[in-house]
């Protein structure tokens, strides 16, 4: 009788919906789907709106809409969150810390 006890994290998105029908609301509901997929609890979903990038490293792409998601998780979940978003195409940054 293993219990796995959640940890608190906060993961930050940057999503990148260039020519795609999706909204960023969308996309949200499908990044809290694969945070419960892996076995987390989604808590408070900031969406900080769109900012400019410091450094630009596509000239077609100089800014994104940062989301910031607080959310529980075994200690495995970062790391699978990470690898499952990183194949999302609306997904062009993720940035997982420990709270």
């Amino acid at each position: 009788m293993s219990t796995t006890t959640k940890r608190n994290y906060r993961a930050t998105f940057i999503l990148d919906n260039r020519g795609k029908e999706d909204s960023a609301e969308q996309i949200i509901a499908g990044v809290k789907q694969e945070i419960a997929k892996i076995g987390g609890e989604v808590g408070v979903v900031e969406n900080l709106g769109r900012k400019d990038f410091i450094r630009v490293t596509d000239p077609k792409f100089p800014a994104g809409t940062y989301v910031q998601v607080a959310f529980a998780a075994p200690p495995s979940g970062p790391a699978a969150l990470r690898e499952q978003l990183r194949l999302n195409p609306s997904i062009y940054r993720t940035f997982v810390q420990s709270v």
